[in-house]
């Protein structure tokens, strides 16, 4: 006779391998017959081909990763549902500010529009060593990390975390090598209309599971909406420095943005941020909050394992298998989006000014790609001593965000900005930020929260570049407001 739980668990394992090789056997078939010419373009923007299905698709999954599922849920609050609901200001700042300047500058890295708005390089370079530096530090291995933690909590602890990371990465990463943007944008899609559904399915049966009923033997601040002063996210952060984060995170960083810049023309980039803006608040809020209080009213405190044990607790073997193939699958898209764009940013950036030109981006991607996933599985266990592991991204962000977009701010309100003085706004707004958050004495003494003191970080970094500029080199900067975006200014400083 057989053994139940071992049958189960076989039929778990055979539906999470079938299906993530279906979502891989159904990329290929769609992206095989691409022309491959080696160009930055083909690679890093999928030949500019992509059509809004999947630029909404590819923007949702590259954000909605187990980031989110695991990290969010593993608060077990509602009130994190508000980094979610905020995205759509974000996204509107893109569809309807960046997109039509990235394709008006014929961008591929968000760092070209900052060059053509200064007099220098310089600028461009520094921000995106910063944007490398980010993605090889926090977010490939948060994503390994996150992915491996929930997969382990849900195939059981008797396999190492660092095996599952390990698995997610090498996917990854071919994915990245043999497929380029073109291939992570189709997988994306195809594996994101899957989680999406099977996330809410969670959702229905979890509340299923406590007869509906979340507000019984739950905290009232683990059901609340309106963040206390001490609350990761305090009410008021919602009108300081939550939409400025939003719009750095959507408009201004290459890992989401490049999924816009791929698309044929501005007016089908915009389609295409549109839907993932709907899918944005429509969906994905309750698939990153409920679950993680059904599961405190479940098992208690649990900290970023309470989605997996839910998910194991509330599906039949067989389901549970489809989704941890379609997390593993938002996972690999999300290691391999990032990926793409730290190789973008590293050829067009850097290898073609400092080593030479670059005859065929496939292959020095695949170099680079191998090099960035070696360092990303080396980092997964620094993130495994994190309390929780979404705050403390939210954290780090903060050290580079709000000093970026000053840079982006200065360049495009503002005509003669030497680069030089966007530096001296970005240096000072990292080493204030820095300050604030690793001395806590210092932090102490302000005595703000995180996200307001991010509000303050931006505008002082903008008051220093100025001020550098004016001070420093003399150089008066002219305020042009919104010409820029009226088309009425397309000179560079």
């Amino acid at each position: 006779m057989y053994d139940t739980a071992e049958f189960g668990s076989l039929v778990q394992v055979g539906v999470f391998a079938g299906l993530t090789a279906l979502v891989g056997l159904l990329t290929w078939l769609k992206v095989r017959g691409a022309s491959r010419d080696g160009s930055e373009k083909d690679v890093y923007l999928g030949g500019k081909g992509l059509t809004w299905f999947f630029v909404a698709g590819s923007i949702t999954l590259t954000n909605l990763s187990t980031d989110q599922l695991v990290g969010m849920n593993g608060n077990q609050m509602l009130l994190l549902a508000w980094w979610e609901i905020a995205g759509f200001v974000g996204l509107m700042a893109l569809a309807f500010v960046f997109v039509p300047l990235y394709y008006r500058y014929n961008c591929t890295t968000v760092t070209e529009l900052l060059e053509r708005r200064y007099d220098g390089r310089s600028i461009r370079t520094l921000i995106s060593a910063i944007f490398i530096l980010g993605n090889l530090l926090i977010y490939l291995p948060a994503a390994l990390y996150s992915g491996g933690l929930f997969l382990q909590s849900l195939f059981g602890a008797g396999i190492p975390l660092l095996a599952f990371s390990l698995g997610l990465a090498l996917i990854g990463a071919a994915y990245t090598v043999f497929g380029g943007l073109r291939a992570v944008a189709v997988m994306d899609t195809f594996s994101g209309i899957g989680i999406l559904f099977l996330a809410l399915v969670i959702v229905f049966l979890a509340l299923a599971a406590v007869d509906f009923d979340i507000v019984t033997g739950v905290p009232a601040e683990r059901l609340s909406m309106v963040g206390a002063a001490d609350s990761p996210i305090p009410f008021h952060t919602l009108f300081t420095g939550m939409a400025f984060i939003q719009i750095f995170y959507w408009s201004t960083n290459q890992n989401i943005t490049q999924k816009a810049m791929a698309a044929p023309t501005v007016r089908e980039a915009q389609k295409g941020v549109f839907a993932a803006a709907a899918v944005r608040i429509l969906v994905v809020p309750p698939i990153v909050v409920v679950p993680g209080v059904v599961a405190y009213k479940l098992f208690g405190d649990v900290g970023d394992a309470a989605y997996g044990r839910l998910v194991a607790e509330v599906l039949p073997s067989w389901l549970s298998g489809a989704f941890a193939a379609m997390v593993a699958a938002a996972v690999i898209t999300t290691f391999s989006a990032v990926l793409n764009s730290t190789v973008a940013l590293y050829s067009v950036d850097f290898h073609e000014r400092f080593v030479g030109e670059v005859k065929n981006h496939w292959k020095l991607g695949a170099i680079m790609s191998v090099l960035a996933t070696a360092l990303a599985i080396v980092m997964v266990p620094v993130f495994q001593n994190a309390e929780s592991i979404i705050n403390l991204l939210q954290q780090l962000n903060g050290l580079s965000s709000m000093p970026i977009l000053s840079a982006f701010i200065v360049g495009l309100l503002f005509r003669n900005v030497a680069a030089r003085s966007a530096i001296a706004g970005v240096v000072w707004g990292i080493a204030l930020y820095g300050l604030f958050t690793f001395n806590e004495g210092f932090a102490a003494s302000v005595g703000i929260h995180y996200i307001d003191f991010m509000v303050v970080t931006l505008f002082t970094s903008v008051a220093a570049a100025l001020a550098f500029n004016r001070f420093a080199l003399g150089r008066r900067a002219e305020w042009i407001g919104f010409a820029l975006f009226r088309g009425e200014d397309k000179a560079a400083a």
